[in-house]
């Protein structure tokens, strides 16, 4: 009888070139790839990897914006026995030498044209052995700079035969860094079992199939992004990598050429959608909608609903330290549209109280979460860890503490409130950002909002309401008064201020940190 290794995220891929070797896999720009010719690229750079050093859980950095080079190259590092560490693009030198050296990473794969950015840092980075650099002219900046090689001499260079299995699924497959409120930025632990069992509940409660067309916007660096290839290549589907939402036309196009039927959005391509007149784009292939990094307001579920009636819009929840989170069966829509819903299959979730007591209906408090997408901590950050990571029900076992506050209904569906650390303390009330934000989505008009607060000396917070509104036709006075009709007396904003548009992250959720 054979023994049936558990399962390691580089098999999502060797899994479907094997069973679909002829499959289109990738499709990136002008570059359509099958599974066959995914994997045997993937094969080439690990092949070099290994033969230049990288072993079992050494990390190797891909500082590449959304390209064939980043999808492969995470598959690459994971079959030499590697952990990827994808960095957004746009990250500057200082905070990307931090991460370096934080992660103590052995190689760097990064554009051509950062050759010079990618030397100083390995200068200033001693663990750093070499870079593989991509793109056009990478040849000629690898043969200018110090121990550097072309991505295109490893592809023409190396063999494709597949390396040799290295590692169990319970070590690490990669380091999401998460950039906080304060402080340096931590790296998330994920393992391999993690990362399975997170891409498996996920791919359940979508029904996802191998049918299945997935189009990404979202940076692989960030994980809502990087699942959707994790995924994709789990159940043999095609996926579409795009390098944003900047030109919605040309992406609406190619998602009607192309058929898409999963389409994973946030916030901010929601409400650029919604001011789009979508009437000449044939879309009646999508069958899902998801929407994660931050709840949709019940405004802008209904108008999606309204524009795609054909396709079923999933609202979730989650967070880098334990992947997805929540999810609302869609079902409960209609019902529960301010709801972000139950825990995904396979795991468990409560409430707690400052005291660690476990609330009931109505009760406002912290979400917990339980089950094996709890990541394994951060990355030589014991005090972090802790903090985030604290002992569960089984003796040995730790659950994760979200710092974020919900309020659950009677049949146990949770609703978001906001931050622990978001929360404005106004007049002796706490005001949650979030419900005031939901009632300026509903205005008509507005695109985009953040609610702050703001010291002040007689209501210790003051409540600044900060909008997008497009076409203008809104006046400070009618928001106010709009507030004032929705709204307890406390949690009406004291200040409104207009923008052309709101600070984001690099995974598009609005940037408060810079508003204050």
């Amino acid at each position: 009888m054979t023994f049936q290794h558990a399962l390691m995220v580089q098999d999502f891929l060797e899994n479907s070139a094997d069973r679909t070797p002829a499959k289109e896999a990738l499709i990136c720009g002008n570059d359509r790839l099958t599974y066959a010719q995914v994997d045997a690229v993937a094969n080439r750079f690990a092949n070099y990897l290994r033969a230049n050093g990288i072993g079992r859980g050494d990390r190797v950095i891909l500082y590449l914006p959304n390209t064939v080079e980043l999808a492969v190259g995470i598959f690459g590092v994971l079959k030499a026995g590697g952990v990827f560490v994808a960095i957004n693009h746009t990250t500057k030198e200082d905070k990307l030498l931090y991460m370096a050296n934080n992660c103590r990473a052995s190689a760097i794969v990064a554009r051509g044209r950062d050759a010079d950015m990618i030397q100083q840092v390995m200068a200033d980075a001693p663990s750093v052995q070499f870079a593989v650099l991509t793109e056009r002219k990478a040849a000629e900046a690898a043969a200018s700079h110090e121990r550097m090689v072309a991505w295109e001499t490893i592809q023409a260079e190396c063999p494709e035969t597949r390396p040799s299995r290295l590692g169990i699924d319970r070590d690490l497959a990669c380091l999401i860094y998460t950039s906080g409120s304060t402080g340096e930025p931590k790296g998330v632990m994920s393992a391999h079992h993690n990362v399975v069992f997170a891409a498996s509940s996920i791919i359940h409660y979508l029904q996802n199939r191998p049918e299945d067309i997935v189009i990404v916007m979202s940076p692989l660096s960030f994980d809502y992004g990087l699942y959707q290839l994790l995924m994709v290549f789990k159940f043999g589907g095609t996926l579409i990598l795009e390098k944003g939402f900047t030109y919605p036309a040309q992406i609406l196009q190619l998602m009607a050429k192309e058929k898409v039927t999963g389409f994973p959005g946030v916030p901010t391509i929601f409400a650029l959608l919604l001011q789009i007149d979508l009437s000449g784009y044939d879309l009646s292939s999508l069958r899902y909608i998801t929407n994660t990094a931050a709840a949709l307001p019940p405004s802008h579920i209904a108008k999606i609903g309204e524009i795609f009636p054909w396709a079923t819009m999933y609202s979730m929840y989650g967070l880098t330290e334990t992947k997805r989170t929540l999810y609302l069966p869609p079902e409960q829509l209609k019902n529960r549209p301010g709801s972000v819903g139950i825990a995904i299959p396979g795991t468990e979730v409560w409430l707690e109280d400052e005291n660690g007591n476990r609330l009931g209906p109505g009760e406002i408090g912290e979400l917990v979460v339980r089950g094996g997408h709890v990541m394994m901590g951060y990355w030589e950050r014991p005090d972090a860890t802790a903090q985030r990571y604290r002992p569960g029900p089984i003796p040995g076992e730790r659950v994760c503490y979200s710092g974020d506050l919900f309020r659950m209904d009677e049949e146990g569906f949770l609703y978001f409130v906001g931050r622990k650390d978001d929360i404005i303390k106004s007049r002796g009330e706490k005001v949650a950002p979030k419900e005031v934000e939901n009632v300026l989505y509903s205005l008509p008009g507005v695109t985009e909002t953040a609610v702050i607060g703001i010291p002040d000396p007689i209501l210790g917070q003051a409540i600044k309401a900060i909008l997008v509104v497009p076409d203008g036709g809104l006046t400070e006075r009618e928001v106010l008064a709009y507030c004032k009709a929705h709204l307890e007396d406390f949690m009406v904003p004291q200040f409104v201020e207009f923008r052309d548009e709101l600070p984001k992250t690099s995974s598009g959720k609005i940037k408060k940190t810079d508003l204050v």
